[in-house]
Order: C-alpha cells, then sequence, then structure tokens
C-alpha cells in the first residue's frame, strides 16, 4: 500500500515499451523511448536478451547511453522444444520473410516476464503507461488488473496502410480523396503481401487492442493529415484516442565521432560517410532493401549489372536478411554472402561503393551527396528519407511496403514505382529495369522535379519538430496527457 509520505516521492508517470523483436519495430519504439525520455520521465524498453542488444547496437542519431531516464530490460525466451526457426529463403516464390515468424511466437512468450515487470512498476507511480508495438498485444494484457496504468497500441506501419488493412469505411473514404486513376484497386491490394500463417498472428494481436486506450503512429499531418483526420474521426466514435507523434528519427543528424558497432563488432561508419563526402550533391542513389529480405543470387546479379550499366554513383548496401533464431546473437559472418561478378568491385570502385556490414543509413540519407533512394518502402526507410528531402525508387517486397510504396509515389509525390506491385511480384527484376529506375530517379527532369517536392515536405517535416510546429505540439501534447 502507499502511503501520503510514499507518495511524494512517486513518478507522476512512467512509461514500458513492448516492441516486438524485429529491427524495423524494435528502431521506432526506441526512437520514441528517447523522445519521451527527454521529458524526464521514466522509460522501461521491454525486449529479449538478443534483440534488446541488437537495438542498442544498430540505433542512429543519437547515443542512448546519454539518456539515463531509459532502463533496458532483456528478458530470455524459455527454451522451445520445437525444432530452430529456418534460415532466410532466398528462392522462396513469396517475398514474406516467414524465417521470422517463428520468432514473433516466440516473443509472446515475454507476457509473464512483462507482467511481473508491470506489477514492479505500479506501486512506483501515479500512472503507469504502457506503449505496445500492436503485434505484442498479447504480451501486455496483464495491465488491466492494475488500477493505474493504461495501454497505447504503437502501429509501425503507416496510417494510410493500417487504413486500408482495418477499415474498408476509410479505405473507402481515402479512395475520395485522391484521383481515381491515381488509387485503382490493384495498387491497393494486400494480395501476396503476407503468408495466411502471419495474417492469423495480427489478427490475433490485433484483438487486444480493443483494451488500449488509443493508437500511435510514426507519422505527422505534414506527411499523412487527410488520413490521419478519417482515423481520428473513426477513433473517437469509439472513444479512442489517435496521437501522431512522428517523425520518432532525429531530423538534425550530426556526424558521428565514435566507432559505432555492427552486428558482430566494432566497425568506422565514417568509411561509408568519407566516401560520400567526395561526391558531388544530389548524385549519389543509395540501394537498400531493409533487414527482413533475401533476395536470390540471380536478383543480386541483376541489380548489381542495371547499377553498373546505368553510369550513376551509388551505395549498395548488400547483406542477408536478419535470422530467426533468438538463442543466435546477431553476427553477419553467420550469414550468407551475396556474391557479386568477379571484378564487380574494382569496377564500380570509382564511382560506387557496396556495404556488406551495417550501414548507418540516416547518416547516409541525410548527407548531401545523396540525390535518391531505391528503397523497399519499410516505414522506418520512408519516415527517414521523407524527413531527409530524399526522393525514392519504390520497390516494395511483402508486408505494408507496397501500401507505403501507393503513399510515397500516387499521393506525396516524391516518387515512383520501380514495378507495379499486381505485376510479376515474384518474379526477377532485370537489369534493365534497375537501370531505368536508376536514371529515371537521377538523370532526368521527372527526377529533379521528385527531388525538388521531395526538398520541400522534408524541410516541412523538420520545421514540423521545432518548436511550435504541428508534430512537436502533438508531442508536448501526449506528453501532458499521459502526466495528466
Amino acid at each position: 500500500m502507499v502511503t501520503p509520505t510514499m507518495a511524494a516521492d512517486l513518478n507522476k508517470v512512467v512509461v514500458v515499451m513492448v516492441p516486438l523483436p524485429l529491427q524495423g519495430h524494435l528502431n521506432q519504439l526506441l526512437h520514441l523511448s528517447r523522445l519521451i525520455a527527454t521529458n524526464n520521465i521514466p522509460v522501461h524498453f521491454v525486449c529479449t536478451t538478443t534483440h534488446g542488444r541488437q537495438a542498442k547496437l544498430r540505433i542512429q542519431g543519437w547515443n542512448p547511453h546519454t539518456i539515463s531516464t531509459i532502463h533496458f530490460h532483456d528478458f530470455p525466451i524459455p527454451p522451445s522444444s520445437s525444432p530452430p526457426p529456418p534460415p532466410p529463403n532466398p528462392n522462396s516464390t513469396n517475398n514474406f520473410p516467414s524465417h521470422l515468424q517463428p520468432l514473433c511466437e516466440a516473443a509472446t512468450q515475454l507476457r509473464h516476464p512483462v507482467a511481473s515487470l508491470l506489477r514492479k512498476l505500479s506501486p512506483t507511480t501515479h500512472r503507469l503507461v504502457v506503449i505496445h508495438d500492436s503485434l505484442m498485444g498479447s504480451v501486455v494484457q496483464d495491465f488491466v488488473s492494475l488500477p493505474n496504468a493504461e495501454s497505447y497500441t504503437f502501429h509501425t506501419v503507416s496510417a494510410f496502410a493500417i487504413a486500408l488493412y482495418t477499415s474498408k469505411k476509410v479505405r473507402e473514404q481515402i479512395q475520395e480523396l485522391v484521383e481515381p486513376e491515381d488509387l485503382t484497386n490493384d495498387l491497393l491490394s494486400f494480395e501476396g503481401c503476407f503468408t495466411s500463417e502471419f495474417k492469423k498472428f495480427i489478427s490475433l494481436q490485433h484483438e487486444y487492442t480493443k483494451l488500449s486506450s488509443g493508437r500511435i503512429y510514426n507519422t505527422c499531418k505534414v506527411v499523412e493529415q487527410p488520413v490521419l483526420d478519417l482515423l481520428e474521426t473513426e477513433a473517437r466514435n469509439r472513444n479512442k484516442l489517435l496521437w501522431a507523434l512522428g517523425p520518432f528519427n532525429p531530423v538534425d543528424i550530426k556526424r558521428s565521432t565514435v566507432v559505432t558497432k555492427k552486428d558482430g563488432g566494432p566497425v568506422h561508419v565514417d568509411r561509408c560517410l568519407k566516401w560520400l563526402d567526395k561526391q558531388a550533391s544530389n548524385t549519389v542513389i543509395f540501394v537498400s532493401f531493409g533487414t527482413t529480405i533475401s533476395f536470390s543470387h540471380e536478383q543480386v546479379l541483376e541489380i548489381a549489372t542495371g547499377l553498373e550499366n546505368s553510369n550513376r554513383k551509388f551505395i549498395w548496401v548488400l547483406r542477408d536478411a536478419d535470422i530467426g533464431d533468438h538463442h543466435i546473437e546477431f553476427n553477419d559472418e553467420i550469414k550468407r554472402r551475396l556474391e557479386l561478378p568477379e571484378g564487380y568491385e574494382d569496377r564500380v570502385k570509382d564511382r560506387g561503393m557496396v556495404v556488406r556490414e551495417w550501414a548507418p543509413q540516416l547518416e547516409i540519407l541525410a548527407h548531401p551527396s545523396i540525390g535518391g533512394f531505391m528503397s523497399h518502402c519499410g516505414w522506418n526507410s520512408c519516415m527517414e528519407s521523407i524527413s531527409m528531402g530524399v526522393p525514392i525508387a519504390a520497390w516494395p517486397l511483402h508486408s505494408d511496403q507496397p501500401n507505403n510504396a501507393v503513399l510515397v509515389s500516387k499521393i506525396l509525390k516524391v516518387g515512383f514505382l520501380v514495378k507495379e506491385w499486381s505485376s510479376r511480384r515474384e518474379q526477377v527484376v532485370p537489369a534493365v529495369a534497375v537501370e531505368k529506375a536508376v536514371m529515371r530517379l537521377m538523370g532526368s527532369t521527372e527526377g529533379q522535379e521528385m527531388r525538388k517536392r521531395a526538398v520541400v515536405v522534408g524541410r516541412r517535416v523538420r520545421k514540423s519538430v521545432r518548436d511550435g510546429g504541428d508534430a512537436r505540439m502533438e508531442l508536448e501534447s501526449f506528453i501532458a496527457h499521459i502526466a495528466r
């Protein structure tokens, strides 16, 4: 029991973050932890042992060790009698990273350690706020037994994508806001985005959103105001709150002066940035497809040929997908090495760099020499690229990425589709298509116009996070709400 004397020593509010242990999910909630912690609010970041370490190693734009109010809780997942998850399959007929589903399922075993942590923290604060990934709803469900606890569901995808996925009514309203020829049913299709098994996992976890007080998105009015307005109206009708607190990533990027680490040990990220320093403004295309995809050897060769034939400068992150075994420490050396044609790196060394270790994506996108981004359109990558004013050649591969690509290309008009999602998505994209996409973004009047629009949008996003901006006021409103 909390006595009056003890109450004077209580924190007004304590926040517990519960991400799904996949890189694109971890990164967003760790950035949000930083934003909340800078308001002198204790934040507890919960994860599996392996992935908590990964999140801290890969964070960009700030040093988490300087934020003393973030407390990391790394819980081991109990050993399972099931066989270890399969490795990434580069030859799958579906690009969805099925090798990661066992990890997602295993992460739901964190329910009991999380419940124990919540019971421990509850007496130390007036209000205990749980912010959880929408795919970790079952893990935090026990907060309802605590009288001073409330939860908020965080969606790691765009508001546009979640609106299309969860609400037929909002989907129809969105189509009414945009020129009919720009948002055809084929473009908005979810066919091939998920496996049937993962759809079941999503549905199960989304059931627990009924327990939360509202939803949080890593976006802002500059990027998605019409969609946010529609979702907010729908949320209000269900007595729920909606908060757009993005962009979570830092927008004023300072050059790293310290050695950061890749999965298996230290690496100087300056290698990439020093190479970029030698290039002229807006002349380099950044090519990266995230942490969940494993391209076939044939597709790697086509990308390599297309980049080489474009005669444009590029920096290409060439890494295999993250593995799904939560008992193995992250280490690039245990991954499949993606092979390039013999002599390739020597041939392109004067105008191209191939990066096989963990790359500082945020710092690369912020570099003045970067003029475009060929991307899978994961939401982290979209928000980072948009906030840095970099146009996107969109090459979606699975999940929410096709919807994000439509948002980028058809609504914001700061990019274009390398290929239509509904057209031959399982087939290898030929070198000529890669070359054409690079030339369109980096060597055409159309590409220049996209770049101008991206710069304008990026400037507005960065302005919105500063004092008096829409994004800053939204964050201040959320902080005031949870500290009420």
